[in-house]
Parts: C-alpha cells; structure tokens; sequence
C-alpha cells in the first residue's frame, strides 16, 4: 500500500469516526498531493509524497511559531496538533548521532575539504536521509563539519 492510499485511507477512517480534526489535516494534504500530481501531470511515487508531507510539517511549524509570536496559543495548539497527524505517516526521525555518521561517511567518500565542497557532501547525504532529518539542520551539520 502507498503512502497516498493510506492517507485516503485515514481519511475515510477519520470520517467514519467523526474525527475532524484527521479529517481536516488528512483532506489538506491530500488537496496538496493532488495539485501537486496535476503541476507534474504523473502519479507522485512514495519519495515525492514523504516530500510534500514534510512540507505540510514545516508549513504548520511556521504557522505554530507565528502563532506563539502573536500570542495565539489557541492557533499554535491547533497547529501543533495538525502536525502531531501527519507526523504519523512520516517515517520516524533520525538521530544526531545517526545523522552525524551518515555526513561524517559522506565527507569522506566526496573527499570534500571546505566550504567549497559542501554540494558534493550534499549530494551524497541527501538520498540516505530522505524525509528522516530537517534539510536546514543537515547543511548546518555538513556546514560546521567542512570548517577549517
């Protein structure tokens, strides 16, 4: 089963059980999925579905922290609480520890030496940690690593 069949499927769950706060997230989500396969005109594989999930996650961080800032807990906890579903369909975080061996490895098998090499390292850091770790909080690692 994809991930997009077990979202639809979550979906239908959610409704059945008069659950709207899942209703609501899963819906959104599935909206972007769609717009999304109809921009490219292709079914998205389960890659690009992690991908558009992760960017749901983020969009609702953003939306939680503006919320904080303008003193609406009630807006932060509803986002929080969109972001608490879809994490459920994102596979589960990688470590720092984890994260650390995989750039470490990659630095050494690009032979990156400097900043200048940082889209090398990337590259090869990217595809093993698809939708398990922050993109920011990957360059900011391979960043501080390639430091002189």
């Amino acid at each position: 089963m994809t991930i997009k069949q077990e979202l639809e499927q979550a979906l239908k769950d959610a409704m059945r059980a008069n659950d709207a706060l899942r209703k609501n997230t899963l819906r959104l989500a599935l909206t972007s999925l769609k717009e999304a396969e109809v921009q490219k005109q292709a079914e998205l594989d389960d890659a690009a579905v992690l991908a558009l999930l992760q960017k749901e996650v983020k969009s609702r961080q953003e939306s939680a922290a503006e919320a904080e800032k303008a003193d609406r807990a009630d807006l932060a906890a509803a986002a929080q609480a969109e972001i608490e579903v879809l994490q459920a369909y994102l596979p589960e975080a990688m470590s720092a520890d984890e994260l650390e061996a995989i750039v470490t490895a990659a630095i050494a098998e690009a032979g990156a030496s400097g900043p200048a090499d940082m889209g090398k390292v990337m590259k090869l850091v990217l595809p093993q940690v698809q939708g398990r770790a922050d993109g920011g909080q990957i360059s900011q690692l391979v960043r501080d690593k390639l430091q002189p």
